[in-house]
């Protein structure tokens, strides 16, 4: 299953749950910034809990873990090897210990402190990052997956769809 696909699928089952989005990254870092464009076109369009965690993804934790989510999504730019702009869904058993992203706080200790204060099904959507140089901008190939990803989550999570619902 493609990642897409695979995280259609899994967006698909949390339609009816409370889920939290988190973006983690770097907007003066290249590629490192994709969460945070992301964040940018989600604001406001999506119904679960969206969350620019930036640089500090630890610093939000009480906050993710108040909104009781069920499922939480995190998002970041990082190097697994692949082709730039390639999207890689990650269970946090598959991440590695040592820091795969950019930031200080790797993201295995981050959603093992999230699973262990949360009863949630944790995600993390991995962005292949082309460049990671400072005041660089993000890549062609990481805007392409940045428009792929917010169509996604604007088709499964669009607030119009849930104005209806408690």
């Amino acid at each position: 299953m493609s990642s897409l696909k695979e995280l259609r699928h899994i967006l698909a089952q949390s339609t009816d749950t409370r889920t939290a989005i988190v973006c983690i990254g770097n907007t003066f870092k290249g590629d490192d910034g994709v969460a945070i464009e992301l964040y940018q076109k989600l604001a406001g369009k999506i119904k679960p809990e969206l969350i620019d965690a930036g640089t500090v993804p630890e610093n939000y934790i009480q906050r993710i873990i108040k909104t009781a989510p069920q499922v939480i999504v995190i998002i970041d730019a990082v190097d697994f090897g692949g082709p730039a702009g390639q999207i890689k869904i990650f269970k946090p058993e598959q991440i590695p210990e040592v820091a795969v992203s950019t930031h200080v706080m790797s993201l295995r200790f981050f959603s093992d402190m999230l699973k262990r204060k949360s009863n949630s099904r944790i995600f993390l959507v991995g962005i292949q990052p082309q460049q990671l140089g400072l005041g660089s901008g993000l890549s062609k190939p990481v805007v392409e997956a940045v428009s792929r990803l917010a169509e996604l989550f604007i088709d499964t999570f669009e607030t119009d769809k849930f104005s209806g619902r408690q």
